[in-house]
Protein backbone atom coordinates (compact mmCIF):
# COMPACT_ATOMS: atom_id res chain seq x y z
CA UNK A 1 0.00 0.00 0.00
CA UNK A 2 2.82 2.38 0.84
CA UNK A 3 4.40 1.97 -2.59
CA UNK A 4 1.06 2.51 -4.28
CA UNK A 5 0.49 5.70 -2.32
CA UNK A 6 3.90 7.06 -3.34
CA UNK A 7 3.19 6.43 -7.01
CA UNK A 8 0.50 9.10 -6.85
CA UNK A 9 2.73 11.83 -5.40
CA UNK A 10 2.78 14.73 -7.80
CA UNK A 11 3.87 18.31 -8.41
CA UNK A 12 1.16 20.79 -9.38
CA UNK A 13 1.89 23.79 -11.60
CA UNK A 14 -1.08 26.14 -11.59
CA UNK A 15 -1.75 29.36 -13.41
CA UNK A 16 -3.86 31.54 -11.09
CA UNK A 17 -5.44 33.37 -14.02
CA UNK A 18 -6.37 30.32 -15.98
CA UNK A 19 -7.15 27.32 -13.86
CA UNK A 20 -7.63 25.27 -16.99
CA UNK A 21 -3.82 25.41 -17.50
CA UNK A 22 -3.19 23.44 -14.31
CA UNK A 23 -0.58 20.71 -14.91
CA UNK A 24 0.15 17.85 -12.53
CA UNK A 25 3.61 16.23 -12.74
CA UNK A 26 4.08 12.95 -10.92
CA UNK A 27 7.39 12.13 -9.24
CA UNK A 28 7.27 8.87 -11.11
CA UNK A 29 7.59 10.71 -14.39
CA UNK A 30 10.46 12.81 -13.07
CA UNK A 31 12.21 9.67 -11.82
CA UNK A 32 11.77 8.05 -15.25
CA UNK A 33 13.39 11.09 -16.89
CA UNK A 34 16.25 10.96 -14.38
CA UNK A 35 16.83 7.33 -15.32
CA UNK A 36 16.57 8.16 -18.99
CA UNK A 37 19.27 10.86 -18.87
CA UNK A 38 21.46 9.20 -16.21
CA UNK A 39 23.90 7.63 -18.66
CA UNK A 40 24.24 10.89 -20.61
CA UNK A 41 24.90 12.85 -17.40
CA UNK A 42 27.49 10.32 -16.21
CA UNK A 43 29.32 10.53 -19.52
CA UNK A 44 29.46 14.32 -19.32
CA UNK A 45 30.58 14.22 -15.66
CA UNK A 46 33.38 11.78 -16.45
CA UNK A 47 34.49 13.81 -19.47
CA UNK A 48 34.59 16.98 -17.34
CA UNK A 49 36.65 15.23 -14.66
CA UNK A 50 39.13 14.18 -17.35
CA UNK A 51 39.22 17.20 -19.64
CA UNK A 52 39.58 19.89 -16.96
CA UNK A 53 42.84 18.46 -15.48
CA UNK A 54 44.15 17.72 -18.99
CA UNK A 55 43.39 21.27 -20.08
CA UNK A 56 44.99 22.61 -16.92
CA UNK A 57 48.08 20.49 -17.51
CA UNK A 58 48.35 21.70 -21.12
CA UNK A 59 47.46 25.37 -20.85
CA UNK A 60 48.72 26.08 -17.30
CA UNK A 61 51.64 23.69 -17.10
CA UNK A 62 53.93 26.21 -15.37
CA UNK A 63 51.62 26.29 -12.37
CA UNK A 64 52.31 22.61 -11.77
CA UNK A 65 56.10 22.84 -11.84
CA UNK A 66 56.28 22.89 -8.07
CA UNK A 67 58.52 20.86 -5.79
CA UNK A 68 58.34 20.59 -2.04
CA UNK A 69 60.70 19.37 0.64
CA UNK A 70 60.55 19.49 4.44
CA UNK A 71 63.34 20.32 6.88
CA UNK A 72 63.47 20.54 10.65
CA UNK A 73 65.64 22.22 13.29
CA UNK A 74 66.32 20.69 16.68
CA UNK A 75 68.55 22.53 19.14
CA UNK A 76 68.21 24.59 22.30
CA UNK A 77 66.61 27.91 21.39
CA UNK A 78 64.81 27.09 18.13
CA UNK A 79 61.55 26.71 20.07
CA UNK A 80 62.00 30.38 21.02
CA UNK A 81 62.82 31.45 17.46
CA UNK A 82 66.56 31.76 18.15
CA UNK A 83 69.73 30.56 16.44
CA UNK A 84 72.28 28.40 18.31
CA UNK A 85 74.21 31.55 19.23
CA UNK A 86 71.10 33.27 20.63
CA UNK A 87 70.20 35.61 17.76
CA UNK A 88 66.83 35.79 15.98
CA UNK A 89 66.43 32.86 13.60
CA UNK A 90 65.63 33.74 9.98
CA UNK A 91 64.29 30.81 7.95
CA UNK A 92 65.03 32.63 4.69
CA UNK A 93 68.69 31.74 5.21
CA UNK A 94 67.66 28.41 3.69
CA UNK A 95 67.74 30.21 0.33
CA UNK A 96 70.74 32.36 1.13
CA UNK A 97 72.58 33.30 -2.11
CA UNK A 98 75.72 31.62 -0.79
CA UNK A 99 73.79 28.37 -0.33
CA UNK A 100 72.24 28.54 -3.81
CA UNK A 101 75.63 29.36 -5.33
CA UNK A 102 77.21 26.36 -3.61
CA UNK A 103 74.51 24.06 -5.03
CA UNK A 104 74.82 25.51 -8.56
CA UNK A 105 78.59 25.17 -8.44
CA UNK A 106 78.41 21.57 -7.25
CA UNK A 107 76.01 20.69 -10.10
CA UNK A 108 78.01 22.73 -12.64
CA UNK A 109 74.98 24.91 -13.43
CA UNK A 110 75.22 28.56 -14.56
CA UNK A 111 75.27 31.11 -11.73
CA UNK A 112 73.15 33.46 -13.87
CA UNK A 113 70.06 31.57 -12.69
CA UNK A 114 70.80 32.28 -9.01
CA UNK A 115 68.45 35.23 -8.52
CA UNK A 116 65.64 33.60 -10.53
CA UNK A 117 65.91 30.51 -8.36
CA UNK A 118 65.95 32.53 -5.13
CA UNK A 119 62.82 34.46 -6.09
CA UNK A 120 60.92 31.25 -6.84
CA UNK A 121 61.67 29.51 -3.55
CA UNK A 122 59.21 30.03 -0.72
CA UNK A 123 59.64 28.86 2.86
CA UNK A 124 56.66 28.20 5.11
CA UNK A 125 56.83 27.41 8.81
CA UNK A 126 54.92 24.45 10.22
CA UNK A 127 53.52 25.17 13.68
CA UNK A 128 54.24 22.30 16.12
CA UNK A 129 51.18 20.25 17.09
CA UNK A 130 51.80 20.72 20.83
CA UNK A 131 51.78 24.51 20.36
CA UNK A 132 48.48 24.33 18.48
CA UNK A 133 47.03 22.13 21.26
CA UNK A 134 48.19 24.65 23.88
CA UNK A 135 46.54 27.56 22.07
CA UNK A 136 43.34 25.55 21.56
CA UNK A 137 43.29 24.77 25.29
CA UNK A 138 43.60 28.46 26.15
CA UNK A 139 40.87 29.25 23.61
CA UNK A 140 38.54 26.65 25.09
CA UNK A 141 39.03 27.96 28.62
CA UNK A 142 38.69 31.56 27.43
CA UNK A 143 35.36 30.78 25.77
CA UNK A 144 34.15 29.52 29.14
CA UNK A 145 34.70 33.00 30.58
CA UNK A 146 38.28 32.78 31.87
CA UNK A 147 39.83 36.14 30.89
CA UNK A 148 43.29 35.12 32.11
CA UNK A 149 43.28 32.28 29.58
CA UNK A 150 42.63 34.89 26.89
CA UNK A 151 45.61 36.90 28.06
CA UNK A 152 47.78 33.78 28.05
CA UNK A 153 46.57 32.88 24.56
CA UNK A 154 47.44 36.33 23.20
CA UNK A 155 50.87 36.34 24.87
CA UNK A 156 51.75 32.84 23.68
CA UNK A 157 54.42 33.08 21.01
CA UNK A 158 54.70 30.09 18.71
CA UNK A 159 57.80 29.49 16.62
CA UNK A 160 57.99 26.73 14.01
CA UNK A 161 60.69 24.10 14.17
CA UNK A 162 59.81 22.57 10.80
CA UNK A 163 59.65 24.29 7.45
CA UNK A 164 58.29 23.44 4.01
CA UNK A 165 60.55 24.57 1.18
CA UNK A 166 58.67 25.06 -2.12
CA UNK A 167 60.39 25.58 -5.46
CA UNK A 168 58.58 26.60 -8.65
CA UNK A 169 61.13 25.86 -11.35
CA UNK A 170 59.07 27.02 -14.36
CA UNK A 171 61.18 30.15 -14.91
CA UNK A 172 64.52 28.37 -14.49
CA UNK A 173 64.30 26.16 -17.55
CA UNK A 174 65.15 23.09 -15.43
CA UNK A 175 63.63 19.73 -16.19
CA UNK A 176 61.77 18.06 -13.34
CA UNK A 177 64.70 15.75 -12.59
CA UNK A 178 67.24 18.58 -12.65
CA UNK A 179 65.02 20.75 -10.42
CA UNK A 180 64.76 17.92 -7.88
CA UNK A 181 68.51 17.40 -7.96
CA UNK A 182 69.12 21.10 -7.43
CA UNK A 183 66.67 21.52 -4.53
CA UNK A 184 68.05 18.51 -2.66
CA UNK A 185 71.63 19.68 -3.29
CA UNK A 186 70.75 23.15 -2.01
CA UNK A 187 69.23 21.75 1.19
CA UNK A 188 72.34 19.64 1.72
CA UNK A 189 74.58 22.66 1.08
CA UNK A 190 72.66 24.53 3.78
CA UNK A 191 74.01 22.04 6.32
CA UNK A 192 77.55 23.26 5.63
CA UNK A 193 76.37 26.87 5.77
CA UNK A 194 74.62 26.20 9.08
CA UNK A 195 77.73 24.71 10.69
CA UNK A 196 79.92 27.50 9.36
CA UNK A 197 77.56 30.07 10.87
CA UNK A 198 77.02 28.41 14.24
CA UNK A 199 80.04 26.13 14.75
CA UNK A 200 81.66 29.04 16.65
CA UNK A 201 85.24 28.02 15.81
CA UNK A 202 85.93 29.54 12.38
CA UNK A 203 85.80 33.10 13.71
CA UNK A 204 88.12 32.11 16.54
CA UNK A 205 90.65 30.68 14.09
CA UNK A 206 90.66 33.86 12.06
CA UNK A 207 91.11 35.98 15.19
CA UNK A 208 93.92 33.84 16.64
CA UNK A 209 96.08 34.00 13.51
CA UNK A 210 95.08 37.45 12.28
CA UNK A 211 98.63 38.84 12.56
CA UNK A 212 102.00 38.47 10.87
CA UNK A 213 104.52 37.94 13.64
CA UNK A 214 107.44 38.91 11.38
CA UNK A 215 106.24 42.53 11.35
CA UNK A 216 106.63 42.78 15.15
CA UNK A 217 109.71 43.14 17.30
CA UNK A 218 110.54 39.93 19.14
CA UNK A 219 109.15 40.77 22.56
CA UNK A 220 105.81 42.19 21.30
CA UNK A 221 105.47 39.17 19.01
CA UNK A 222 105.81 36.95 22.07
CA UNK A 223 103.02 38.90 23.77
CA UNK A 224 100.75 38.36 20.77
CA UNK A 225 101.61 34.64 20.71
CA UNK A 226 100.79 34.43 24.42
CA UNK A 227 97.46 36.21 23.89
CA UNK A 228 96.59 33.89 20.99
CA UNK A 229 97.36 30.80 23.03
CA UNK A 230 95.30 32.13 25.95
CA UNK A 231 92.33 32.71 23.63
CA UNK A 232 92.70 29.26 22.13
CA UNK A 233 92.92 27.66 25.56
CA UNK A 234 89.84 29.52 26.85
CA UNK A 235 87.90 28.34 23.81
CA UNK A 236 88.97 24.72 24.28
CA UNK A 237 88.21 24.81 28.01
CA UNK A 238 84.73 26.19 27.32
CA UNK A 239 84.12 23.30 24.92
CA UNK A 240 85.44 20.81 27.46
CA UNK A 241 83.05 22.19 30.07
CA UNK A 242 80.15 22.11 27.62
CA UNK A 243 80.90 18.56 26.42
CA UNK A 244 79.21 15.95 28.61
CA UNK A 245 80.07 13.02 26.32
CA UNK A 246 83.89 13.07 26.70
CA UNK A 247 84.04 13.48 22.94
CA UNK A 248 87.15 12.23 21.14
CA UNK A 249 87.63 13.22 17.52
CA UNK A 250 87.95 10.36 15.07
CA UNK A 251 89.91 12.69 12.77
CA UNK A 252 92.48 14.13 15.20
CA UNK A 253 92.27 11.57 18.00
CA UNK A 254 92.08 14.35 20.61
CA UNK A 255 89.62 15.19 23.35
CA UNK A 256 89.25 18.80 24.44
CA UNK A 257 91.17 17.99 27.61
CA UNK A 258 94.03 16.65 25.44
CA UNK A 259 94.06 19.86 23.40
CA UNK A 260 94.07 22.00 26.55
CA UNK A 261 97.08 20.07 27.85
CA UNK A 262 98.86 20.47 24.50
CA UNK A 263 98.31 24.24 24.60
CA UNK A 264 99.64 24.32 28.17
CA UNK A 265 102.79 22.54 27.00
CA UNK A 266 103.40 25.01 24.17
CA UNK A 267 102.87 27.93 26.58
CA UNK A 268 105.01 26.66 29.46
CA UNK A 269 107.80 25.07 27.42
CA UNK A 270 108.17 26.58 23.95
CA UNK A 271 106.82 30.08 24.57
CA UNK A 272 108.28 30.64 28.04
CA UNK A 273 111.74 29.42 26.99
CA UNK A 274 111.75 31.70 23.96
CA UNK A 275 110.52 34.68 26.03
CA UNK A 276 113.23 34.01 28.59
CA UNK A 277 115.93 33.83 25.90
CA UNK A 278 114.75 37.09 24.31
CA UNK A 279 114.55 38.89 27.66
CA UNK A 280 117.89 37.70 29.06
CA UNK A 281 119.80 38.45 25.86
CA UNK A 282 117.97 41.67 24.95
CA UNK A 283 117.07 40.35 21.50
CA UNK A 284 115.45 43.25 19.69
CA UNK A 285 115.26 44.88 16.28
CA UNK A 286 115.15 48.39 17.79
CA UNK A 287 116.17 48.90 21.44
CA UNK A 288 114.71 52.38 21.80
CA UNK A 289 111.39 51.47 20.20
CA UNK A 290 111.18 48.39 22.43
CA UNK A 291 111.85 50.54 25.50
CA UNK A 292 108.99 52.82 24.49
CA UNK A 293 106.74 49.79 24.02
CA UNK A 294 107.51 48.49 27.51
CA UNK A 295 106.94 51.93 29.04
CA UNK A 296 103.59 52.21 27.28
CA UNK A 297 102.53 48.74 28.47
CA UNK A 298 103.48 49.59 32.07
CA UNK A 299 101.43 52.80 31.94
CA UNK A 300 98.38 51.06 30.47
CA UNK A 301 98.57 48.22 33.00
CA UNK A 302 98.98 50.70 35.87
CA UNK A 303 95.84 52.52 34.72
CA UNK A 304 93.97 49.23 34.44
CA UNK A 305 95.11 48.19 37.94
CA UNK A 306 94.08 51.55 39.42
CA UNK A 307 90.60 51.23 37.96
CA UNK A 308 90.30 47.67 39.27
CA UNK A 309 91.46 48.76 42.75
CA UNK A 310 88.83 51.52 42.86
CA UNK A 311 86.15 49.13 41.70
CA UNK A 312 87.27 46.58 44.29
CA UNK A 313 87.13 49.18 47.08
CA UNK A 314 83.60 50.19 46.08
CA UNK A 315 82.48 46.56 45.96
CA UNK A 316 83.92 45.81 49.40
CA UNK A 317 82.02 48.77 50.88
CA UNK A 318 78.79 47.73 49.12
CA UNK A 319 79.12 44.14 50.33
CA UNK A 320 79.79 45.23 53.89
CA UNK A 321 76.75 47.53 54.00
CA UNK A 322 74.35 45.40 51.94
CA UNK A 323 71.36 44.07 53.84
CA UNK A 324 69.71 40.93 52.59
CA UNK A 325 65.97 40.45 52.80
CA UNK A 326 65.10 38.77 56.09
CA UNK A 327 62.27 36.31 56.63
CA UNK A 328 60.96 36.03 60.21
CA UNK A 329 59.31 32.78 61.23
CA UNK A 330 57.28 33.12 64.42
CA UNK A 331 57.34 30.12 66.70
CA UNK A 332 55.86 29.11 70.03
CA UNK A 333 59.16 29.40 71.89
CA UNK A 334 61.18 31.88 69.85
CA UNK A 335 61.21 33.55 66.48
CA UNK A 336 63.70 32.56 63.78
CA UNK A 337 65.21 34.85 61.16
CA UNK A 338 66.53 33.68 57.81
CA UNK A 339 68.33 35.75 55.19
CA UNK A 340 66.91 35.22 51.74
CA UNK A 341 69.26 34.49 48.82
CA UNK A 342 69.96 37.61 46.78
CA UNK A 343 71.07 37.71 43.14
CA UNK A 344 72.39 41.25 43.65
CA UNK A 345 74.53 40.16 46.61
CA UNK A 346 75.92 37.16 44.70
CA UNK A 347 76.65 39.36 41.68
CA UNK A 348 78.69 41.73 43.85
CA UNK A 349 80.77 38.82 45.14
CA UNK A 350 81.41 37.66 41.57
CA UNK A 351 82.52 41.15 40.56
CA UNK A 352 84.73 41.36 43.65
CA UNK A 353 86.53 38.16 42.68
CA UNK A 354 87.00 39.42 39.11
CA UNK A 355 88.37 42.76 40.32
CA UNK A 356 90.77 40.99 42.69
CA UNK A 357 92.04 38.80 39.85
CA UNK A 358 92.53 41.87 37.66
CA UNK A 359 94.59 43.62 40.33
CA UNK A 360 96.77 40.54 40.84
CA UNK A 361 97.32 39.84 37.12
CA UNK A 362 98.11 43.45 36.21
CA UNK A 363 100.55 43.71 39.12
CA UNK A 364 102.34 40.61 37.86
CA UNK A 365 102.48 41.94 34.29
CA UNK A 366 103.81 45.33 35.44
CA UNK A 367 106.56 43.56 37.35
CA UNK A 368 107.45 41.48 34.29
CA UNK A 369 107.67 44.51 31.97
CA UNK A 370 109.70 46.45 34.57
CA UNK A 371 112.22 43.60 34.66
CA UNK A 372 112.48 43.79 30.88
CA UNK A 373 113.07 47.53 31.05
CA UNK A 374 115.82 47.02 33.65
CA UNK A 375 117.42 44.35 31.46
CA UNK A 376 117.42 46.64 28.45
CA UNK A 377 119.04 49.40 30.48
CA UNK A 378 121.74 47.17 31.95
CA UNK A 379 122.77 45.19 28.86
CA UNK A 380 123.51 45.83 25.23
CA UNK A 381 121.30 44.44 22.46
CA UNK A 382 121.88 40.92 21.11
CA UNK A 383 124.00 40.23 18.03
CA UNK A 384 122.85 39.02 14.61
CA UNK A 385 123.50 35.37 15.45
CA UNK A 386 121.11 35.50 18.41
CA UNK A 387 118.49 37.28 16.31
CA UNK A 388 118.76 34.57 13.65
CA UNK A 389 118.34 31.90 16.33
CA UNK A 390 115.22 33.64 17.65
CA UNK A 391 113.82 33.92 14.12
CA UNK A 392 114.15 30.16 13.70
CA UNK A 393 112.55 29.45 17.08
CA UNK A 394 109.69 31.85 16.34
CA UNK A 395 109.01 30.07 13.05
CA UNK A 396 108.91 26.74 14.87
CA UNK A 397 106.62 28.20 17.55
CA UNK A 398 104.30 29.68 14.95
CA UNK A 399 104.09 26.31 13.17
CA UNK A 400 103.18 24.60 16.43
CA UNK A 401 100.43 27.14 17.15
CA UNK A 402 99.03 26.80 13.60
CA UNK A 403 99.07 23.01 13.98
CA UNK A 404 97.27 23.29 17.32
CA UNK A 405 94.73 25.66 15.82
CA UNK A 406 94.01 23.24 12.97
CA UNK A 407 93.55 20.38 15.41
CA UNK A 408 91.24 22.50 17.56
CA UNK A 409 89.20 23.50 14.51
CA UNK A 410 88.95 19.95 13.20
CA UNK A 411 88.00 18.57 16.61
CA UNK A 412 85.48 21.34 17.27
CA UNK A 413 83.95 20.96 13.79
CA UNK A 414 83.46 17.25 14.30
CA UNK A 415 82.04 17.83 17.79
CA UNK A 416 79.49 20.38 16.58
CA UNK A 417 78.48 18.32 13.56
CA UNK A 418 78.16 14.97 15.32
CA UNK A 419 77.31 15.87 18.93
CA UNK A 420 76.29 19.43 19.74
CA UNK A 421 74.57 20.17 16.43
CA UNK A 422 74.33 16.60 15.18
CA UNK A 423 70.53 16.71 14.84
CA UNK A 424 70.21 20.48 14.68
CA UNK A 425 69.30 20.45 10.98
CA UNK A 426 67.59 17.54 9.26
CA UNK A 427 66.07 17.07 5.82
CA UNK A 428 62.83 15.32 6.78
CA UNK A 429 61.36 14.84 3.30
CA UNK A 430 63.58 15.38 0.24
CA UNK A 431 62.10 16.67 -3.00
CA UNK A 432 60.89 14.05 -5.48
CA UNK A 433 59.37 14.10 -8.95
CA UNK A 434 57.29 11.48 -10.77
CA UNK A 435 54.24 11.17 -12.96
CA UNK A 436 52.20 10.54 -9.82
CA UNK A 437 53.42 13.70 -8.08
CA UNK A 438 52.79 15.79 -11.20
CA UNK A 439 49.30 14.32 -11.55
CA UNK A 440 48.70 15.07 -7.88
CA UNK A 441 49.66 18.74 -8.38
CA UNK A 442 47.38 18.96 -11.42
CA UNK A 443 44.45 17.38 -9.57
CA UNK A 444 44.94 19.66 -6.55
CA UNK A 445 44.88 22.78 -8.70
CA UNK A 446 41.93 21.50 -10.76
CA UNK A 447 39.83 20.24 -7.85
CA UNK A 448 37.81 23.44 -7.41
CA UNK A 449 37.09 23.77 -11.14
CA UNK A 450 36.00 20.13 -11.32
CA UNK A 451 33.63 20.52 -8.37
CA UNK A 452 32.03 23.64 -9.87
CA UNK A 453 31.63 22.01 -13.28
CA UNK A 454 30.19 18.82 -11.79
CA UNK A 455 27.71 20.86 -9.73
CA UNK A 456 26.57 22.74 -12.83
CA UNK A 457 26.16 19.49 -14.79
CA UNK A 458 24.14 17.97 -11.93
CA UNK A 459 21.80 20.99 -11.79
CA UNK A 460 21.40 20.85 -15.57
CA UNK A 461 20.71 17.12 -15.32
CA UNK A 462 17.93 17.73 -12.79
CA UNK A 463 16.58 20.64 -14.79
CA UNK A 464 16.46 18.74 -18.07
CA UNK A 465 14.75 15.78 -16.39
CA UNK A 466 12.15 18.11 -14.84
CA UNK A 467 11.49 19.95 -18.12
CA UNK A 468 11.11 16.71 -20.04
CA UNK A 469 8.75 15.39 -17.38
CA UNK A 470 6.75 18.61 -17.68
CA UNK A 471 6.58 18.28 -21.45
CA UNK A 472 5.44 14.66 -21.23
CA UNK A 473 2.80 15.38 -18.60
CA UNK A 474 1.55 18.35 -20.62
CA UNK A 475 1.33 16.22 -23.74
CA UNK A 476 -0.39 13.47 -21.81
CA UNK A 477 -2.92 15.93 -20.44
CA UNK A 478 -3.65 17.26 -23.89
CA UNK A 479 -4.13 13.73 -25.18
CA UNK A 480 -6.45 12.91 -22.30
CA UNK A 481 -8.39 16.12 -22.88
CA UNK A 482 -8.71 15.35 -26.59
CA UNK A 483 -9.80 11.79 -25.80
CA UNK A 484 -12.40 13.01 -23.35
CA UNK A 485 -13.64 15.54 -25.88
CA UNK A 486 -13.86 12.87 -28.57
CA UNK A 487 -15.66 10.54 -26.20
CA UNK A 488 -18.09 13.31 -25.29
CA UNK A 489 -18.78 14.01 -28.98
CA UNK A 490 -19.36 10.29 -29.56
CA UNK A 491 -21.85 10.13 -26.72
CA UNK A 492 -23.69 13.18 -28.00
CA UNK A 493 -23.83 11.73 -31.48
CA UNK A 494 -25.16 8.42 -30.17
CA UNK A 495 -27.82 10.13 -28.07
CA UNK A 496 -28.83 12.21 -31.07
CA UNK A 497 -29.08 9.07 -33.24
CA UNK A 498 -31.20 7.33 -30.64
CA UNK A 499 -33.43 10.37 -30.42
CA UNK A 500 -33.91 10.46 -34.20
CA UNK A 501 -34.74 6.75 -34.32
CA UNK A 502 -37.29 7.08 -31.57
Amino acid sequence: MENQQHSYLDVTLKNDEQEKDEIIISFGTIFKMLKKFLAFWLVLAILAAILIPVGSAIFASDQHKNLQASVSFNYDGIEKGLTPDGKVFDATTLKNPAVIEAALTELDLPLTTLETIRQNITITGVIPANAVDKINTYKSVFEQGNLQAGVEMISTEVYPTQYTVSFNYAATGFSGEKAVEFLNTMLSAYREYFFEQYGFNAALGNAVMAFDYTTYDYAPAMDVFASSLDSLKDYVNDLAEQDQTHFRSSKTGYTFADLSAAIDTVETVDLDQLVSYITVNNVTKDKNKLMNYYTYKIQELAKKRSEAEKRLEQLEVSIATYEKDVTIIYGDQEDAQYSQPSATYDDMFTKQIAATDTVASTTQEISMYQERVNALKSKSAADEEMMQSVDEQMTALNNKIVDLLNKVNDTANEYYETVYLGNAYTILVPATTSAISTATNVMKSSAESILICEAILFVLYLGVAFVYALVIENRKKKEETAALAAEGDSVDAEEQTQAEES
